[in-house]
């Protein structure tokens, strides 16, 4: 199979602000597979946890390195692929653009949705929560108006772990509950609180009807999330302590549920791994996504139906998505009825 690599960039309606910083632009990389005359779409996004960003420029590196190796054999042979792909230190957001590619061109061999091939339940998806970032109460407001101008979201995910403090992020969460009170409220401190912090706010937003939280601690204090555990009644989900199936064990005891992301997991083949993983503990799921466009996020919609909370709406906050595929009804983010991920491109058709 072949494999072309192109760069896009994509500007944000809203910057988004989270503990670790402000994001208004990112430049993503779009991944083509040919083979026997049909071809298979997947994308790769940047994003930084820990130690090892995955910046564009070594996503493209890593996938036009790795090119040549995958030439002779074919979308069919994933297993095999997958080996290559891990024996080679391949970034994970580069192999998540590979396998959605060599899924998305399964799908188109047997003219089939991806959603439909695996069996599962459109009717299923949750509705999808949109993300207001670290800002000031009457910058909170202001974002929670501009969301519910354009889409008709009924979750608001809202970032906490404000540099200014704990204070700061009770005003922010208040202003935006009172500006859209009839909504469910879900809230991520991306690693922004100490222990004690933690401990303080999370008995507060179970107060107030928060449903979740999500990463309270920094990655590499996981240590402390089963005294956190222990200590609050609300769930706790972790986002940048879990990054795949393998991780899911050492965690399960302390956590309620794990973020599955593409960038992550390595695509749609180690997400359904991390899912099956996740149930076999007794956790929930959720699916996110970093500054993806449409064409990862109804590559993660194709397996909506398997998680009880959705976060897939940084494709709905780009001004210049150069994708349609799945669509927002009733604040659902659903796949559509075309082959493979159904995702085209926008100034093509193709």
């Amino acid at each position: 199979m072949q494999i072309k690599v192109k760069i896009f960039t994509v500007n944000k309606r809203f910057p988004l602000t989270i503990s670790r910083g402000t994001t208004a632009q990112t430049t993503n990389v779009w991944v083509r597979i040919l083979h026997d005359g049909i071809e298979g779409w997947g994308e790769a996004s940047p994003f930084s946890v820990g130690t090892h960003p995955q910046s564009t420029e070594v996503i493209k590196d890593a996938l036009l390195q790795v090119a040549r190796s995958l030439q002779a054999f074919s979308p069919m042979q994933r297993q095999e692929i997958e080996q290559i792909l891990r024996k080679a230190l391949v970034p994970s957001s580069a192999v998540a653009a590979l396998d959605i590619a060599m899924h998305d061109w399964l799908g188109k061999r047997v003219g089939l949705p991806l959603w439909q091939i695996w069996g599962l339940n459109r009717d299923a998806i949750v509705p999808t929560s949109v993300t207001i970032g670290i800002n000031s109460p009457e910058g909170a407001r202001a974002r929670a108006r501009d969301w519910l101008a354009f889409t008709n979201v009924r979750v608001f995910k809202v970032k906490l772990g404000s540099p200014d403090g704990i204070d700061a992020d009770r005003k922010m969460l208040i202003a935006v509950r009172e500006e859209a009170p009839e909504l469910e409220l879900y809230v991520d401190a991306n690693g922004g609180w100490s222990l004690e912090d933690a401990v303080s706010m999370c008995n507060w937003l179970a107060d107030i009807g928060v449903k979740y939280v999500e990463q309270p601690l920094p990655k590499g204090q996981e240590e402390h999330l089963a005294q956190l555990k222990r200590l609050i009644p609300l769930p706790i989900f972790v986002d940048e302590s879990c990054f795949n199936s393998s991780d899911i064990p050492k965690l399960a005891s302390c956590i309620d549920g794990i973020n599955i992301k593409l960038m992550k997991s390595g695509g749609l083949t180690e997400a359904m791994r991390m899912v099956h993983t996740a149930r076999a503990y007794g956790l929930q799921v959720m699916f996110g996504c970093y500054s993806d466009s449409t064409l990862a996020n109804t590559a993660a919609a194709q397996l909506a139906p398997l998680a009880d909370y959705l976060d897939l709406d940084s494709h709905l906050n780009l001004t210049d998505d150069p994708f349609t595929g799945a669509y927002m009804q009733e604040g659902r983010i659903l796949p559509n009825d075309l082959p493979g991920l159904g995702v085209q491109n926008s100034a093509s058709g193709a």
